[in-house]
């Protein structure tokens, strides 16, 4: 496994996440506990969290497994998040103080411990002030609650409004953003990830084997049965595997997959989490899994070193779409200059 430091943080973590939005629905307790286990014996450090998982349940399991386990709970760097419902009041939810100072306490009691490593914004919220919210972390950071803060889910000029009004203020900076990103979504890549690589923002990419489909779990035309990451409405999720079956660009971009794979006696998955973690900006990779199969498997791709020529190829064939403008010929030029210069 290895390391990279937290965004623009000193703090040290493993380039794969454990992510546990699986935790206490469609893992129980002791495979969450296992999964656990062999993450942190694995070299795994960082552990993904948020107080809306599984309604509570993912934090209180994880909050388990630490007091059970003080030696291996000493290397984690534990993340969390809040922002969405906790209840039925006008004031149970969003990024107002009040809401997250409750929901901060909350998360710490169910957690067990005193302070959280990295605490996040689960999504934007249009209704409180900015200045607000950032006033409450940079207390947080100074009264040893959290030692850093992030988002997910904001858009380019959220991230660099939330970034230069943190400035302004003196407040502590965010140092992370929590994205949907890999090879089938990279939309990101036209105001995301430019804006965190001017802060210096880390992205901790969720989603990367874009729900199953680059694991091989889904075949041209051949809806699926069974358990499946197609959403809890079943009409809609199958609105979604259609869409995407029918993009003659999944399909091409999953025969490139294959065969990179094949060159390198990996799975798909390894390859696809291998290739975002070489993308720019890119802190660590988020893991979603139910099984220790499926982690033994994602943890595969933190020895996997992909070649120039084999990045290229998937980099290419995954192009996101873009309308002419501002995104057009010019546009995508100076944006791939961007990215690839780094900051």
């Amino acid at each position: 496994m290895e390391y990279r430091l937290l965004g623009n943080s000193g703090t040290a973590v493993s380039t794969l996440t454990l992510g546990t939005m699986t935790f206490g629905s469609e893992a129980d307790e002791a495979t969450s506990h296992a999964i656990l286990d062999a993450f942190v014996a694995a070299g795994g450090t960082l552990v993904d969290t948020a107080d809306v998982y599984s309604g509570n349940e993912s934090e209180r399991i994880i909050g388990r497994w630490l007091s059970s386990h003080p030696t291996e709970a000493a290397q984690v760097v534990l993340a969390t998040k809040g922002r969405f419902p906790q209840g039925d009041g006008p004031n149970d939810l969003g990024l107002s103080r009040r809401h997250l100072r409750l929901a901060l306490d909350a998360s710490l009691d169910r957690l067990g411990v005193e302070h959280i490593d990295l605490y996040q914004m689960h999504a934007w919220d249009a209704l409180t002030p900015i200045e607000e919210t950032l006033r409450f972390l940079d207390d947080a950071v100074s009264a040893g609650k959290i030692g850093s803060y992030g988002f997910s889910n904001y858009l380019g000029y959220q991230v660099t409004k939330a970034v230069y009004e943190a400035k302004a203020h003196h407040f502590a900076p965010p140092v992370t953003l929590q994205p949907q990103y890999n090879l089938l979504v990279r939309d990101i890549e036209h105001e995301v990830v430019p804006a965190c690589l001017d802060a210096g923002i880390g992205l901790l990419p969720w989603s990367p084997l874009a729900g199953g489909w680059l694991s091989g779990k889904y075949q041209r035309d051949e809806a699926p049965t069974g358990a499946t990451r197609l959403g809890e409405n079943p009409e809609r999720g199958m609105e979604a595997w259609q869409a995407r079956n029918s993009d003659e660009r999944t399909w091409a971009v999953l025969d490139v997959l294959s065969g990179v794979a094949d060159a390198h006696d990996a799975s798909r998955s390894q390859v696809a989490l291998a290739w975002l973690l070489a993308r720019p900006a890119v802190t660590s990779v988020i893991l979603g899994v139910r099984t220790l199969d499926q982690l033994a498997d994602n943890l595969g791709a933190a020895d996997l070193v992909l070649d120039e020529a084999e990045l290229q190829a998937l980099t290419d064939a995954s192009a996101p779409r873009i309308d002419d403008y501002p995104y057009g010929t010019a546009g995508v030029a100076q944006r791939e200059r961007k990215i690839a210069g780094g900051r």
